[in-house]
């Protein structure tokens, strides 16, 4: 019991002690008010009060005149008659010759039909190679342009061997118009043979 009498004697004495020293800080603290110094103006940059949008006027572009247009001249050609004697040659290939009216299988053809451009067949190589000669016999027509139309092969030796080139040359072919009556007209049932011949050689 002792123990505890004084046990609480001290904690008592301790917590007065406490509260006396607290007591003691608050009564000699100093507190000084400081009136605050005027008030820092601030400038708050204002506006121009907005005004209305203005409608500009369009300003309307005039195109320049055009310059007078130019005379045309007219420039008339004429395409010049090929010589059918002339052949080209191809280097290091057989000639493939042309001849006209050469034949007559109830199509002979038109005296005046003769070709302004002749394109020469080409001569295949395999034929080449070979030492192969021969002759194609073509039928064609002529439209009311000089284009050559209806191609069809009437014979051939050897068989189909130069047909095919045979075509695509005379297919290349032009010729000048025909004219009855002053307007250019159709001229059908022609036929030529074309000559492939390996003695003639560039």
């Amino acid at each position: 019991m002792k123990k505890i009498a004084i046990i609480t004697l001290l904690a008592s004495a301790t917590t007065f002690s406490l509260f006396a020293f607290m007591a003691f800080l608050i009564s000699s603290d100093e507190f000084t008010y400081i009136d605050p110094e005027d008030g820092v103006i601030v400038e708050v940059a204002s506006l121009p009060d907005e005004t209305p949008a203005q409608d500009k006027p369009k300003v309307t572009l005039t195109p320049p005149v055009p310059p007078p247009e130019m005379p045309r001249t007219k420039v008339l050609t004429e395409a010049s008659e090929v010589n059918s004697e002339l052949n080209y040659t191809p280097i290091g290939l057989p000639v493939a010759t042309t001849t006209f009216d050469s034949i007559d299988m109830g199509r002979r053809a038109d005296s005046n039909a003769r070709p302004i451009v002749r394109v020469n067949p080409k001569y295949p190589i395999s034929a080449a190679r070979d030492g192969i000669e021969g002759w194609v016999v073509l039928a064609f027509d002529i439209n009311a342009i000089g284009e050559v139309i209806n191609i069809e092969i009437i014979d051939s030796f050897p068989k189909r061997t130069f047909d095919k080139a045979a075509k695509q040359a005379l297919r290349k072919w032009k010729y000048r118009a025909k004219f009855v009556d002053g307007k250019q007209v159709e001229q059908q049932n022609l036929t030529v043979q074309l000559d492939f011949n390996m003695s003639q050689q560039s």
